[in-house]
C-alpha cells in the first residue's frame, strides 16, 4: 500500500487522514478491477472446475515441487532446491500498480527496449494474470515482482469471496473499501498460500506482499507485533519453498526479526519521515531497498529541494530510489535526474 510507512509511528502520525490530502497508493486500481472482474471470475471458475493447474489447490493438496520461476538470461537461475533470486543492492527498478504494462517480447529482428530500461519491475499480480507481460519481461532479461495485499481485504480481487466475516477487522483508515485481515487465522493464511501458487504459475520471480503491519494500526483484531513477525516469516517460508523471493513492505519495526528470511525491502517515504537509517539494515546485509518517495509536485514538477531530500536522506545512499506520483502510474524520476514514462496497455479512469 503506497501509504505513509506506519511501522514505527502511531496511527495518528502515519499520514493524512481520510478526507484530507490524498493518500498515496494505487487509487485508480479498483476501477480496473471492476472493469475486468467478470472476465477474471469466469476464467477462475473454469480453472477451478477443470483443474487446469492455476495454483488454487488447497494447502494440503498442493504440489510441493512447483516449477520455479523462469530465470532471466542475465541472472543466476532459480532452482527448486530452495535457492531464490537475490537482487543486488542498488538495482534500478520501476513500480506501476494502477495499469497493465505494455511489454513487447524480445525479437531477433528488431531491438526491443523498455522505458525505463531497468532490470526489475514491480506490478499488481492479479491484473497481469492473463497476460504475457512476465514472459516478455523474462525474454528481455528482466525480473518480475508481483504485488498483492497480504494484510488487507480488498473486495475487488478475484478471490475476495474466499474470505469469511471472521477474517476481517476494521476498515483501513483512508481506504474505506478495505479491511484489515486477521493474519493469525488459518483461513487467511491458506488464501495467501493460494496467491503464492498463482505467483508461481505466472512465473513471478518475487512477491511484494503489502499491508503486513496491521499491528501498528487500529485494526480491530488486537494484532501484535509478534503476530506480524510470525506472519511474515510464514509467508517467506512458503514463498521460498516455491522458488519465490519475497520483500518486506515497510514495517521497519520488525526488520531485525525477519531480515534473515526476506530478500529485499520495499519502502515508502522513509526520507519524508527521516527513517531511512532503519531500512539501511537491508543494504548493510547485502539486500536492496526498493525505495519510493512521493514528493510534492510529482509527476508534473518536483522542486529540487524535494528531490534532494528524497535522494539524499541519511542512510539512503545505496537505496534503489524512485520518485513517483501517488497513483503509482507509469511516470518515474530517478535520483540522477532522469525522467521516464512507461507505456501501459490499459489505464483505468481516475477515481477522483
Amino acid at each position: 500500500m503506497a501509504d505513509t510507512p506506519k511501522s514505527d509511528r502511531s496511527v495518528e502520525e502515519a499520514g493524512p487522514k481520510s478526507g484530507g490530502a490524498p493518500q498515496p497508493r494505487r487509487r485508480s486500481r479498483k476501477i480496473l478491477f471492476i472493469s475486468i472482474a467478470a472476465a477474471v471470475v469466469v476464467i477462475l471458475g473454469l480453472a477451478l472446475g477443470l483443474g487446469l493447474g492455476l495454483g488454487l489447490k488447497d494447502h494440503d493438496g498442493r504440489d510441493e515441487d512447483n516449477e520455479p520461476s523462469t530465470p532471466s538470461p542475465t541472472e543466476s537461475p532459480v532452482t527448486p532446491n530452495g535457492t531464490v533470486w537475490q537482487p543486488a543492492v542498488g538495482t534500478k527498478w520501476q513500480i506501476i500498480l494502477n495499469s497493465v504494462l505494455d511489454v513487447p517480447a524480445a525479437n531477433a529482428k528488431t531491438t526491443v527496449t523498455l522505458t525505463p530500461d531497468v532490470p526489475v519491475w514491480d506490478f499488481d499480480m492479479f491484473i497481469h494474470r492473463d497476460t504475457d507481460v512476465i514472459a516478455n519481461l523474462h525474454s528481455l532479461g528482466k525480473r518480475a515482482i508481483c504485488y498483492f495485499s497480504a494484510g488487507s481485504y480488498e473486495p475487488y480481487t478475484p478471490d475476495a469471496g474466499s474470505f469469511v466475516d471472521a477474517d476481517l477487522g476494521k476498515v483501513m483508515d483512508g481506504w474505506p473499501d478495505e479491511k484489515w485481515l486477521d493474519i493469525r487465522r488459518t483461513s487467511v493464511r491458506n488464501i495467501m498460500i493460494k496467491r503464492l501458487d498463482i505467483a508461481v504459475a505466472m512465473k513471478c520471480d518475487a512477491v511484494d506482499p503489502d499491508n503486513v503491519d496491521g499491528y501498528n494500526n487500529d485494526n480491530g483484531l488486537d494484532l501484535t507485533k509478534q503476530d506480524t513477525i510470525d506472519f511474515v516469516r510464514f509467508l517467506a517460508k512458503e514463498a521460498s519453498k516455491r522458488g519465490l523471493a519475497m520483500g518486506l513492505k515497510n514495517a521497519g519495526g520488525i526488520i531485525d526479526d525477519v531480515l534473515d528470511v526476506v530478500q529485499f525491502s520495499v519502502n515508502e517515504q522513509c526520507a519524508q519521515y527521516s527513517e531511512c537509517d532503519v531500512f539501511a539494515k537491508f543494504t548493510a546485509a547485502g539486500k536492496p531497498v526498493f525505495h519510493i518517495e512521493y514528493p510534492s509536485g510529482a509527476p508534473k514538477s518536483i522542486k529540487p529541494k524535494d528531490s534532494d531530500k528524497a535522494c539524499g536522506a541519511e542512510g539512503a545512499d545505496n537505496f534503489s530510489t524512485v520518485l513517483k506520483g501517488m497513483d503509482l502510474d507509469g511516470w518515474v524520476e530517478y535520483c540522477d535526474g532522469k525522467v521516464a514514462q512507461t507505456k501501459v496497455a490499459s489505464t483505468p479512469d481516475n477515481e477522483d
